[in-house]
């Protein structure tokens, strides 16, 4: 499930059992992702803040399902699998159009945006997103403007940067602990954005 060494479900107490207790998913299932901070509550904490904050926040104007898009994106833009299986899976059960997840990942795996049956304002921001993930030294104030002229807000700009920026963080996460899939749930999230406290995967 990882490289190092992580707390089972079961074993844990105290301040990282109560995490788990607010992290867990059917039957007792804590994403690997998760797992992987057991040695260190702290870090497992500030993780489900961001992602909670990022992606499952009322506060968003964007619709969820396109921040798990730009999720999808990011991550296989940064090669990491276990982001990508599990953000797709998300990404159907929030469209419930399994045609169109299909051809969105045919288009992600393909990296042609211009196949995406999004919006002009999506695929600038997925533009905008991948040169963010692959060259962020080379941003420049003229990369937020055609998120500008397609109607996106500065607010929904802030967004999609955030997303972009929370997946760094997720993938390497991922990737330099050697997270699998093993034993996930694919696809659960904590959904209940009117509540930000409430961390519960279904």
């Amino acid at each position: 499930m990882a490289w190092i060494e992580t707390v089972a479900f079961e074993k844990a107490t105290g301040k990282l059992r109560k995490l788990y207790d607010r992290v867990v998913g059917p039957d007792g299932n804590v994403d690997n992702i998760m797992m992987a901070h057991s040695l260190r509550p702290h870090s497992m904490e500030g993780h489900m803040a961001l992602y909670k904050n990022v992606l499952h926040h009322s506060g968003n104007a964007l619709p969820k399902r396109f921040l798990e898009v730009l999720g999808v994106w990011v991550s296989a833009l940064n090669g990491c699998d276990y982001c990508v299986e599990h953000h797709f899976a998300g990404l159907q059960r929030l469209l419930q159009d399994d045609a169109r997840a299909d051809a969105i990942r045919t288009a992600i795996a393909a990296r042609d945006i211009d196949s995406l049956p999004l919006r002009d304002a999506d695929k600038a921001a997925l533009v905008y997103s991948q040169k963010l993930t692959e060259r962020p030294a080379e941003m420049v104030q003229a990369d937020i403007w055609p998120l500008r002229d397609n109607g996106l807000s500065d607010g929904e700009i802030l967004e999609i940067n955030q997303v972009v920026a929370y997946f760094a963080y997720a993938n390497r996460t991922v990737l330099g602990l050697g997270c699998s899939t093993q034993g996930d749930v694919l696809g659960l999230s904590p959904g209940n954005s009117a509540d930000p406290q409430d961390w519960g995967h279904r």
